[in-house]
């Protein structure tokens, strides 16, 4: 079977922004740590992969370096939107085709790459957004997060946040919805007005549907090691049991710690040492790579699909 890997390359200040922490606008970065640690991963574990890249990065002159090895390194490179704003669904058609049209610009001219996949900010999704999608070519949209926590994931977020109603209301969508833990957890196609579009859900725990990706684990971990490779790998089981291809996310600070990255260390396993952080990644990964092939999301998306599922654009949730 195969499955899929991805990295949101979410960067300081996007997380700054959402979390409505002043200095975001200053557009602090540590993609010049996080992406070498990440190629150095990859590399030892002859993986290649999907990085979900935000285009305000690539057109800030201190981020060249990171984005050169990534156009050197031969991973598929995504579209994350260009100003990583969790409410970007709420806008209109016009408006989320010119936020797509500048990512993709700065994106290409960065990495040599037109972005065949997307990913929303804060796992955000809507009709508008996937019918737009298609309208620009795109071959699979990769938000869909089917799980039921993601109101508590949100409510963790604002307790630790200094946002004002206002800003809260426009991130009320952040992490998904309840309702989201019915959705698929597994390939399909959108029927949308102008073309069919596959969706790839970051993929959850089968029938428990709590979240499977690297972060998560972590979490585990910060509380014992064994039980998060132990909650890791029986997903993986099952996913095979239920012919689930398992799409695995990572994000920059399953590479950092708050000793590195003070501003975001409200996170939880960023009291975890790097160092601690890296030997759990890597056995996470290599239990994932001895139990599926892995591919980057577009070689998955043009895959035959693996059920019949079809859905319109209009029937997703918005």
């Amino acid at each position: 079977m195969r499955a899929a890997l991805s990295l949101d390359l979410d960067n300081k200040w996007s997380y700054m922004k959402t979390h409505g922490d002043a200095g975001w606008d200053a557009f602090p970065s540590y993609l010049d740590v996080v992406v070498p640690r990440a190629l150095d991963m990859l590399r030892q574990l002859q993986l290649r992969i999907t990085f979900f890249v935000v285009g305000q990065d690539a057109e800030i002159a201190a981020n060249e370096e990171a984005f050169a090895q990534l156009r050197e390194s031969g991973h598929e490179i995504g579209n994350h939107s260009f100003y990583h704003q969790p409410w970007m669904h709420r806008q209109t058609a016009q408006e989320i085709a010119s936020e797509l049209a500048r990512a993709e610009e700065s994106i290409e001219r960065c990495t040599a790459q037109r972005p065949r996949g997307f990913r929303g900010p804060g796992f955000v999704h809507s009709p508008v957004l996937l019918q737009t999608l298609a309208n620009r070519g795109y071959a699979y949209d990769a938000s869909s997060l089917p799980t039921f926590i993601g109101p508590l994931a949100r409510a963790y977020y604002f307790r630790a946040s200094k946002l004002t109603p206002e800003q809260r209301r426009e991130r009320e969508d952040l992490f998904g919805r309840f309702g989201d833990g019915f959705r698929p957890n597994r390939r399909y196609t959108v029927n949308t007005e102008s073309a069919a579009l596959t969706e790839i859900p970051v993929t959850t725990f089968p029938l428990l549907r709590t979240p499977i990706h690297i972060s998560y684990v972590l979490y585990i971990a910060a509380i014992s090691r064994s039980a998060a490779l132990a909650y890791f790998g029986s997903a993986l089981a099952l996913c095979k049991i239920t012919q689930t291809e398992p799409s695995i996310l990572l994000h920059p600070l399953d590479f950092l710690s708050a000793r590195e990255c003070p501003e975001l260390g409200f996170f939880p396993a960023m009291n975890l040492d790097a160092g601690m952080k890296r030997d759990l990644v890597m056995q996470a990964l290599r239990t994932l790579a001895c139990r599926f092939e892995v591919k980057p999301l577009h070689e998955l998306a043009a895959l035959p699909k693996a059920g019949r599922l079809e859905v319109s654009a209009a029937e997703e949730p918005s």
